[in-house]
């Protein structure tokens, strides 16, 4: 196989996209929960999150988050482009402190949820999901 040097150089630059690619998603998702929490420490008791181990289909993946005592719940997909799901702010006459959602899950990945609590302190659980066929990226 003979390659030209602008087809070298093309394959090269797509090489080191691909690359860099897991590392702009993760950056993303540790930007996401900064600002979010703004640097808090965050603790794994008080919030329980619900995913299914495997999802045989990655368009309509069922979530959970369950966090009595908190003040919003933030939902990311670890390794979807976006990673950003949905936040719920819930107000002071909100009977329940859950919230339930169905996501696209692009690939196998880590689904995360973090929850405000009223007193400022902040939770976190995680559920790594397995996306056997569809989703977004196939």
């Amino acid at each position: 196989m003979n390659l030209s040097r602008r087809e070298a150089i093309l394959l090269a630059l797509a090489s080191v996209a691909a690359t860099s690619l897991p590392a702009q998603v993760k950056a993303a998702v540790e930007d996401a929960i900064a600002a979010f929490t703004g640097g808090a420490e965050l603790k794994s008791e008080g919030i329980t999150l619900t995913a299914p181990e495997i999802a045989e289909n990655g368009n309509t993946v069922p979530v959970a988050v369950d966090a009595p005592g908190s003040a919003s719940i933030l939902i990311l997909a670890a390794g979807n482009p976006t990673p950003g799901v949905a936040t719920f702010t819930f107000g002071p006459a909100a009977g329940s402190r859950m919230a339930a959602t169905r996501i696209r899950l692009a690939t196998t990945q880590d689904v995360i949820a973090i929850a405000k609590m009223e007193d400022g302190s902040f939770a976190e659980a995680k559920a790594t999901v397995k996306v056997t066929i569809g989703g977004c990226g196939g």
